[in-house]
């Protein structure tokens, strides 16, 4: 509108001037968005996984994006799952479905289940889907979804189903430039009027008001703006941060509320032992030489490391279950290195874990001839197999009630809670099952693990509510989980606890059963999430949007 009225009144330093702006306002536009779709670009290419699949009776590799369903698909440790599989062979496999569910924990699979359709994604146990991790075993699935059809599809396509919002900062340009608009045309129009009754040329009073309302338009404002979120553009890509639309870089300033996955967003996404817990006594840590009697943590710690499938690579890459490579950490910690305990107590045999029995034992020899059998598991599993307990350097009646509840009390603080027991033998039963080795253990301890938060995440949550915003932590985890990592975090304090501010935990079927209403009048307030689905977490999402808040996911 500048630049036309410039050019009709005669002015063409104005026009060029106008002109040269607008173009720049579009230069400097296009060069960002282009160079931050290229990045996505890249991004895409590199995040294109290959799948091992059958085909005419030979086995092929392929890209992920040529699947289509129907194919057969073989799953090793360490693939990323290309599509939505249903599984048709499972050995001991376990995928990690932390992008799907939050839950740290791999998900252990078997093909022996049948479903219903409305079973949430976190129990669907005879299902792998697409970008999750397999962690450990070996399965085939056959191609139930591809692309948009799979459940990371599902939930991309619910958030691109949501309209595109403008920033605060458009919101207010846009109110200023109605506002300043209404001023000048009700000026415009008084000055008009007024040179008229005074007796002024109608066309020279056109021309004053019409200048003055070209003088009035801040011609250099959206350039302005545009340089200047350029500049910020540019010092977050030199903090790793991808602005794929200039107006973007505003928002950060205008944060009221973050919303944050847990898992591998605040914690690490790798499991870590915390917690000891052996004759009643509770040591976080590292597992100190004064904690136990010399031939009992010995013990402690030979289960913890051969007890274990952890393994390094040839690069010298730890592999395994997650659980388990925690746990051959801590040992290897405190002195016991699988590889050099192996030597002198190679494993003889072993009852492989299953979800059955919840346990899983190695069997070993001994360079003197004894034998030894390690056993690890669920605690409600683990305890009725054990009929004596460690005591100080000496064997005793096992408490099982004493030891269940410190079981479920550490559970209670977010850990995962395994037991470790054990048992001499005088040989190797011909037959290895779990009824001949399983049976009259000596029970050990506990150990408690954890997905540790991320060192700079308290500080980040610290400055955040430094600036009055507010962190929300939306997960599909275990609700104690993610209590526990919250109050570690500072997201939830013992306060808040105790005066029941916050709930203190919101948890995905309690959040189905309120209304709109009620829900509407607590999400502010609420700070934790837990065991909510996709859909959920969207719906959060909307309601914190819809009461004016300004939005950080």
């Amino acid at each position: 509108m500048a630049q036309h009225s410039s050019q009709a009144l005669g002015e063409p330093e104005d026009t060029i001037a106008i002109a040269v702006i607008v173009i720049l306002n579009a230069i400097l536009g296009f060069v960002q968005e282009y160079r931050a779709e290229k990045a996505m670009e890249a991004l895409k290419i590199l995040a294109t996984t290959q799948a091992k699949v059958l085909r005419s009776g030979e086995t092929e590799l392929i890209s992920s994006r040529d699947l289509v369903p129907g194919d057969v698909v073989f799953l090793e440790a360490g693939n990323i799952v290309p599509a939505d599989l249903r599984l048709v062979t499972s050995v001991q496999l376990k995928v990690g479905e932390a992008a799907l569910t939050g839950e740290s924990q791999p998900a252990e699979k078997t093909e022996n289940v049948l479903l219903k359709i409305e079973t949430p994604v976190g129990d669907r146990r005879n299902m792998a889907h697409k970008g999750t991790l397999i962690t450990y075993g070996r399965g085939v699935g056959i191609v139930a979804a591809t692309g948009m059809g799979t459940e990371l599809g599902r939930i991309a396509t619910l958030l691109q189903s949501e309209k595109d919002t403008k920033t605060p900062l458009q919101k207010r340009l846009a109110r200023f430039g109605k506002m300043l608009a209404l001023a000048v045309i009700a000026l415009c129009v008084i000055i008009f009027l007024v040179g008229i009754l005074r007796g002024e040329e109608p066309l020279l009073m056109f021309m004053t008001a019409l200048s003055l309302a070209v003088a009035a338009i801040p011609e250099a404002l959206p350039a302005v703006v545009t340089v200047l979120l350029a500049l910020g553009a540019k010092r977050l890509v030199k903090q790793n941060a991808l602005i794929r639309r200039l107006p973007a870089v505003e928002t950060l300033g205008s944060v009221t509320y973050i919303c944050t996955d847990k898992t591998g967003t605040l914690t690490q996404n790798r499991m870590q032992v915390d917690v000891y817990a052996i004759n009643k006594n509770l040591v976080r840590g590292s597992l100190p030489d004064s904690f136990f009697d010399r031939k009992g943590r010995e013990i402690f710690l030979q289960a913890m490391a051969l007890n274990n499938d952890a393994s390094l690579d040839s690069s010298g890459e730890l592999q395994g279950d997650p659980t388990e490579t925690a746990l051959y950490l801590a040992a290897r910690n405190s002195g016991f290195v699988k590889s050099e305990i192996e030597e002198y107590l190679p494993r003889a045999a072993e009852v492989p874990f299953s979800s059955e029995r919840g346990m899983m034992t190695t069997l070993h020899t001994s360079l003197n001839g004894e034998f030894f059998a390690f056993t690890k598991g669920a605690p409600e599993r683990v305890l009725p197999s054990c009929q004596q307990e460690w005591k100080s350097g000496e064997l005793g009646p096992l408490d099982s009630l004493a030891a269940l509840t410190m079981a479920n009390s550490m559970a209670n603080e977010g850990l995962r809670v395994l037991a470790i027991a054990y048992k001499c033998l005088k040989s190797i039963p011909s037959e290895i099952t779990s009824e001949a080795i399983e049976s009259d253990l000596i029970f050990m301890g506990f150990v408690g693990l954890i997905d540790p938060p991320r060192p700079e995440a308290k500080r980040a949550i610290e400055l955040c509510q430094s600036a009055s915003i507010h962190v929300v932590m939306i997960t599909g985890d275990h609700p104690a989980t993610a209590l526990a990592i919250a109050r570690n975090l500072g997201i939830v304090t013992e306060t808040d606890i105790a005066q029941g501010t916050y709930g203190p935990v919101l948890t995905g079927q309690e959040l189905a059963k309120l209304s709109v209403d009620e829900f509407e009048s607590r999400v502010e307030k609420i700070r934790v999430y837990a065991r909510v689905s996709p859909e959920q977490k969207i719906n959060i999402v909307k309601t914190l949007q819809d009461k004016g808040v300004s939005l950080l996911l």
